[in-house]
């Protein structure tokens, strides 16, 4: 008896503090923006505000800028990215690894620090606009599209390279049997097959750059777009309930993407079964070296972008005086390295608390009954239709209430974690529940039978299977936390700073090459966190091998 109360206790627990968690820290805020967004400066409630945002100059052109740009950035992204994708999958083009390498840089780095690479290559004193002995006027909608194509193109390659991954050769054997040539086998299988890997990578592309900050800041120039604009409306003019309304404005497009790639989704059928046999890639001139030509464009596109940055940050005055020196790395300004010691340690909370509080709520969903359980799912992936911009306001109204138990939390390293947590709660909770399916059920039963609790189920059994997931989300996590801007933008403070917003400072003030050392001190960080994860994840994999 004893002990089963104890496993209930367990289950309980592992089902309610997530889901509490959830609500207070995901839902209340959001509730808290739609409530204040009903409050007027007077303290009346109404429409006021949206009344007063269809007012304001230039709203309606900002939301237009960001359709336009988030439509324009989609589609070169899919265009692009199924041909990188093809070319690493589908053909015998040398050198994926290092392709899928380079590619993934943009993610291991704030989203600013694309703009600031623009602006070493292509702004007004550039490397290539000195090359061309030519001002080029980079700012504005030129160098937005370019700074955001190359920050979503890593995330559109992923999705499709795992659509293109489930391909069955067998198709394509008996295409050729009747004759069918290799255009036809493209438009009649191959793009079928990835349809809803497209629908999503669109999805992913949409959203990111719509809800983008980084770039926007650094490089938008006089393009305004609604992220910089709710930025502007908070901190610059100190209109909260505008703020809240715009948030909403920026929340639409976003949930309206989540809803049609849902739909996509629950009508996708086909794709490859069990006993698919993989594609042979042969070489074919005449398809592989132009797809060779544009992956080694794109590849080398990006590694210059990445590269400079690191580059001027060694150069003693860029980019007039391009001797070797050490001295940006001398920061003083904007909090000097403090900021970058508090990303760290917010990013190890959010990293730890996620973790738990993820298997907690995955573990707890499996054993929850069908219906309470599809809700608590629905709820855990809603927070991927959210701008981090748009949490980030919303904890605002959330946390900083006078008078209520939740303000003791706001300016504090832990609700800065938790915003970081919530932000990506979506990818590590599906990440999550993919390892939980690989726990098998019979060795589960098998354990009770043998008349193991459900602590020593969840320690013997299910934890041992999940440690290389748990290792996965907590790095997973940990990166996220120490590049994301946008959702940490209004929760810093004078004494609360973090690493992505002072290069932000810096550049406001500036200093360039102070902001690309900033920047250089967080690609080493995050890129090296990469390699202990695989370093980790091999290590794992070889001691479950000798097991």
């Amino acid at each position: 008896m004893r002990r089963a109360g104890n496993d209930r206790l367990l289950i309980t627990a592992a089902i309610v503090l997530p889901c509490l968690a959830l609500l207070i820290f995901f839902v209340f805020p959001l509730a808290m923006m739609l409530w204040r967004s009903l409050i007027a400066d007077d303290g009346s409630i109404g429409f006021a505000n949206y009344i007063a945002l269809a007012r304001t100059p230039g709203i309606i052109k900002a939301t237009l800028n960001s359709l336009t740009l988030g439509l324009a950035t989609t589609a070169i992204c899919l265009v692009l990215g199924f041909v990188l994708a093809y070319t690493m999958t589908r053909t015998r083009v040398p050198g994926a690894r290092i392709i899928s390498g380079v590619l993934a840089l943009p993610m291991l780095a704030p989203s600013l620090v694309l703009g600031l690479g623009l602006i070493f290559l292509l702004g007004r004193n550039g490397l290539i606009s000195g090359m061309l002995g030519k001002r080029i006027d980079i700012y504005g909608f030129p160098g937005l599209l370019i700074a955001d194509v190359l920050y979503a193109l890593p995330q559109a390659v992923l999705i499709l390279k795992a659509a293109l991954a489930h391909a069955d050769a067998r198709y394509y054997d008996a295409a050729e049997v009747m004759g069918a040539g290799r255009w036809r086998q493209f438009f009649d299988i191959t793009l079928p097959h990835v349809k809803f890997g497209l629908l999503s990578a669109g999805f992913v592309v949409f959203t990111v750059t719509i809800t983008d900050f980084g770039n926007a800041a650094v490089i938008g120039g006089d393009y305004a777009v609604l992220a910089t604009e709710i930025y502007n409306q908070v901190t610059g003019q100190m209109k909260f309930g505008i703020g809240a309304v715009v948030g909403l404005l920026l929340l639409a497009p976003t949930g309206l993407a989540v809803y049609i790639e849902r739909v996509a989704a629950q009508r996708q059928f086909g794709g490859g079964s069990e006993g698919a046999v993989p594609p042979q890639m042969t070489f074919v001139p005449a398809r592989d070296v132009p797809l060779a030509i544009v992956t080694g464009l794109a590849t080398l596109s990006v590694l210059a972008v990445i590269g400079v940055v690191v580059y001027a940050s060694f150069m003693r005055l860029w980019p007039y005086r391009l001797t070797f020196t050490l001295k940006h790395y001398d920061i003083t300004l904007s909090g000097g390295y403090a900021p970058l010691w508090t990303s760290l340690l917010v990013s190890v909370v959010a990293a730890g608390l996620g973790t738990f509080l993820l298997f907690a709520l995955v573990y707890g969903i499996r054993r929850l009954p069908s219906w309470p359980a599809k809700i608590v799912y629905l709820v855990a992936t809603m927070p991927v239709g959210v701008p981090g911009l748009v949490l980030g306001l919303s904890y605002i109204f959330a946390f900083n209430i006078a008078g209520s138990p939740l303000s003791v939390l706001y300016g504090s390293l832990l609700l800065l974690a938790l915003c970081n947590f919530y932000h990506y709660h979506t990818q590590g909770f599906l990440t999550m529940v993919t390892g939980m399916r690989a726990v098998p059920p019979a060795l589960e039963e098998a354990a009770t039978c043998l008349g193991s609790g459900a602590g020593q189920v969840l320690a013997n059994v299910i934890i041992p299977v999940m440690t290389p997931t748990l290792v996965s989300v907590f790095f997973f996590l940990f990166m996220r936390s120490m590049v994301t801007l946008s959702a940490v933008i209004f929760l810093v403070t004078p004494s609360l700073g973090i690493a992505a917003v002072s290069v932000m400072r810096l550049d406001e003030a500036g200093f360039v090459s102070q902001a690309a050392a900033f920047s250089t001190c967080i690609m080493a960080v995050v890129c090296t966190s990469a390699l202990v994860m695989q370093l980790a994840l091999k290590w794992l994999a070889v001691r479950g091998g000798r097991r």
